[in-house]
């Protein structure tokens, strides 16, 4: 992609990806929801300024060795369709910052809104989780926030994905986390030993075989074992809800994602009384359930 060369200064650049972005019809929710945003945030990213703080910058003039950087950049964004994290090597987490890469998917997680305030009221006291279970780890970012909000826990993270738990290790390690978060390779519950745990959450594959097939190309970058759910997106879901019980304390809490599928939980298990949790999803994305009422829900 060539730009013109009467671009200058970092408003220029803006203003020109922007417009570029919208003409390719680009497609968002990676970090960001619309062009304007991720174009300023890649822009910054890209001249080491603060990512908070456009507005002193906007007049400033780019070097050339900048404006080739920056048209490098744009060129993969639009022409290969990479998410802009992929670009970045970054992803965040309100104000938690994460390595990322393709070898795992982007966070973006309801869950995460859910943690700061240590899930309250459905846990209750946080200094009374002693352990806890991430499924479906990643990159291992709802493990860390895990740890922050349950400072006395100690934490089993679990991914199917050799490659994912690489990425994790060097999140956790970053964090200083290492003594307090175990990673575990197993598929779901499959090669954990038997233990309880006070509270287990998991973001799992939800996306129905319909919706793989229609995804925008930015999501096919990410690996499809991260996101495909099956036929109704539940597929990852029965598994969890049918193995709980057995690693759960008695009155230890489930903790699930499931997307846009409560519909489908509810026709799939009719008699399972699922809390729904508030969260910024304008569908009731995530749901709580306490050991008890899995087994009497059966």
């Amino acid at each position: 992609m060539n730009a013109p060369a009467e671009l200058e200064s970092l408003r220029d650049w803006l203003r020109w990806a922007v417009t570029r972005f919208g003409e390719a019809r680009l497609a968002f929710g990676h970090g960001t929801t619309n062009a304007y945003d991720e174009a300023a945030y890649l822009v910054l990213h890209a001249l080491h300024l603060p990512l908070d703080r456009l507005e002193p910058f906007l007049d400033a003039r780019l070097t050339h060795a900048e404006r080739g950087e920056l048209a490098a950049l744009f060129t993969r964004r639009i022409d290969e369709r990479v998410p802009a994290a992929y670009l970045t090597r970054e992803a965040f987490l309100g104000e938690f910052r994460f390595y990322v890469d393709e070898r795992v998917i982007i966070p973006r997680s309801y869950i995460a809104e859910l943690l700061p305030d240590g899930l309250m009221p459905f846990v209750g006291d946080a200094h009374a989780v002693q352990s806890a279970l991430d499924l479906c780890t990643g990159s291992g970012c709802l493990a860390i926030l895990l740890a922050h909000a349950f400072a006395e826990a100690d934490i089993d993270a679990v991914d199917l994905s050799a490659d994912a738990l690489t990425v994790a290790q060097r999140n956790v390690s970053d964090y200083g986390l290492a003594g307090r978060i175990n990673l575990i390779r197993s598929d779901l519950f499959a090669n954990l030993p038997e233990k309880s745990y006070d509270l287990i959450i998991s973001n799992p594959p939800y996306v129905t075989a319909t919706a793989m097939d229609e995804l925008p190309a930015e999501y096919r970058h990410e690996p499809a074992m991260a996101l495909a759910g099956g036929d109704d997106g539940l597929d990852a879901v029965r598994t969890i809800l049918r193995d709980a019980p057995r690693y759960l304390a008695p009155g230890g809490m489930l903790v699930v994602e499931i997307g846009h599928n409560r519909a489908a939980a509810e026709e799939a298990f009719p008699r399972l009384a699922f809390t729904w949790l508030a969260t910024s999803s304008p569908e009731e994305a995530v749901f709580a359930v306490r050991r008890e009422e899995i087994i009497a829900g059966r």
